[in-house]
């Protein structure tokens, strides 16, 4: 067997893939291009009432938004349930494990007694040495593992270092239940072991998990992967992530605006770190990535960070690039629709010319589709409240002297009507805000927008004009 790296990502697709899954999956994939190695996908889908088409479909096109691909193809769970039905076989006949026939009555009556002695509840091993001929009639056995009950479990970790587990709290757990179908626990390690995976990076959530499925590799004689529990995402207030901090599905970052190499920027430092380094390529990240380095204690997750990476991001795109990124979320955004509607050749170039200025203050798409909504709008425009404060009459009528001014700009672009603007300030003593102000408002129908010569450049002489006369005459 070659001895390099295969790690794995393995959801359950009872939902989106959320923000911690969209972590895990990262790490595990900046692993294996860190050591040249594999990422597979397996979908844990044995739950088959809570497993969906939707889910599985929603995950996968999460890890693709997200820039996130995967070795060979995905792989479920559910399907390789009769090699799971084997191993367990294989492990009674090899008196690694047992059938128990206890009864529901029995388990609640062991419960119960537990209960009522302060232990935690814990099967007593009643049919660990029986023999099956004793088996009552009726009942279906399901599949005990003998789990040493001397001694510890060992799990040697990456991340939290060596973690003991007492023997005795781990107990006889079930790997094949009375149908026929295996339980998670035993599942997840036969897949582990049939697709060769060397490293399994996942939640510390699974950490107990590990105890004991490392029983099951021992009682077959496999090697154990090497491990790696990563803390979880706790919300900013140092609660577990939950809706109101972040812990929504990628598909609503995806529709927030944020840009995909932003959120991978993000999320690798949810939890590691190089340096003082907040922005990385995906070249770096891969040249520096180890499981080692990942943080023992939780990391928060801070939408004012990721605002400020993912508008970092935007600064440095291309501009076609995120024209294109724009019109994509358009369908998802208040007022996209309309936009869309209004979006021909002539307004796509319009928009590749505003995006230098539009970019510069934009943090999201979202933010980026509003402040270019201006080039969308129909004549007359409508006006916010900031806007129509600044159309006063002192306004309209500043708009009406430097119109024949900027009507007479020949070769029309920024420089030119800068030169023009600021010619007419000398003439009448006003500021050159004065003059700004309400020129922005008449062109935009906001009292913010993009540097207002950029903007009088990008709508173009006719359009320019003609919404600076329609607020002139007040209309």
């Amino acid at each position: 067997m070659s001895s390099s790296v295969v790690t794995r990502f393995a959801p359950s697709p009872t939902g989106y893939l959320h923000i911690g899954g969209a972590r895990t999956a990262l790490f595990n994939w900046l692993y294996a291009k860190h050591t040249g190695g594999k990422m597979l996908l397996r979908i844990e889908d044995t739950d088959r009432e809570r497993s969906s088409e939707a889910a599985v479909t929603a995950i996968l096109d999460g890890l693709k938004w997200l820039g996130l691909d995967w070795d060979g193809d995905a792989v479920s769970q559910y399907e390789r349930a009769p090699r799971h039905r084997e191993v367990a076989e294989e492990l009674v006949t090899r008196g690694k494990a047992y059938y128990c026939y206890a009864s529901q009555a029995e388990l609640e009556e062991m419960r119960e007694k537990a209960r009522s002695e302060g232990r935690p509840p814990r099967y007593d091993g009643r049919w660990r040495d029986r023999d099956p001929k004793e088996a009552p009639e009726g009942i279906k056995p399901v599949i005990r593992i003998k789990a040493p009950q001397t001694g510890e479990t060992l799990v040697r970790d990456q991340v939290q270092g060596d973690v003991r587990f007492p023997n005795k709290d781990l107990d006889d757990f079930i790997i094949l239940r009375s149908d026929g179908n295996p339980t998670y626990m035993h599942a997840v390690v036969v897949d582990d072991h049939d697709m060769g995976v060397t490293h399994i990076i996942r939640g510390d959530d699974h950490l107990t998990n590990a105890a004991r499925q490392t029983v099951i590799y021992d009682a077959m004689g496999w090697d154990v992967p090497v491990m790696g529990h990563i803390p979880l995402i706790h919300g900013a207030d140092g609660a577990k992530l939950s809706k109101r901090h972040g812990a929504l599905g990628v598909e609503a970052y995806r529709a927030m605006g944020y840009l995909p190499a932003a959120l991978r920027n993000y999320l690798v430092r949810l939890g590691w770190s190089h340096g003082d380094d907040e922005i990385m390529s995906d070249e770096q990240m891969i040249q520096w990535f180890e499981i080692s380095d990942i943080n023992r204690g939780a990391s928060r997750f801070d939408f004012q960070k990721l605002e400020a990476i993912n508008g970092h991001y935007m600064r440095i795109s291309d501009d076609a690039d995120l024209v294109n990124a724009m019109i994509d979320i358009l369908p998802e955004i208040e007022g996209g629709a309309e936009m869309l509607s209004r979006l021909d050749d002539n307004m796509q170039k319009q928009l590749l010319a505003a995006m230098p200025g539009l970019k510069e203050r934009a943090k999201t798409l979202v933010e980026l589709a509003d402040s270019a909504k201006y080039l969308f709008a129909k004549r007359p425009l409508a006006l916010d409240e900031k806007a129509y404060a600044l159309l006063n009459e002192e306004g309209r009528s500043i708009l009406s002297g430097v119109l024949p001014d900027l009507a007479a700009v020949d070769g029309w672009s920024a420089e030119p009507l800068d030169a023009a603007v600021r010619a007419y300030a000398e003439k009448t003593g006003l500021k050159l805000g004065k003059i700004a102000q309400p020129l922005r408002a008449a062109l935009t129908g906001r009292a913010t927008s993009p540097g207002v010569f950029d903007v009088l450049a990008v709508l173009g002489r006719e359009e320019s004009l003609g919404r600076i006369e329609d607020q002139a005459k007040g209309q």
